[in-house]
């Protein structure tokens, strides 16, 4: 019998707030298409993630997790910095 794979739903954004204590939020942006007529625009949704060390700043690209409810909202914890926003260009 195959033993059933633990699925982590893990989406990939820019941190937008980050002044709350372990707490930073992330929005995260698609595309979604038009079922009439099929054109593409972009929607995006905010999740509070958690942040143990406090080391994201506002305008950081970071991936995040589903993980179990830490507090009423934060339902999301930060895996990975992608690219930080006082990196040079």
């Amino acid at each position: 019998m195959d033993t059933p794979k633990k699925i982590h739903r893990r989406l990939e954004g820019i941190v937008v707030k980050a002044k709350m204590d372990k707490t930073a939020v992330v929005r995260v942006s698609r595309a979604k298409m038009d079922s009439k007529y099929g054109k593409q625009y972009m929607v995006s949704k905010k999740y509070k993630a958690h942040d143990e060390s406090n080391s994201c700043a506002e305008g950081d690209s970071v991936i995040i997790e589903a993980c179990r409810p830490i507090s009423k909202d934060k339902k999301w914890r930060i895996i990975k910095m992608v690219k930080s926003s006082q990196e040079k260009v």
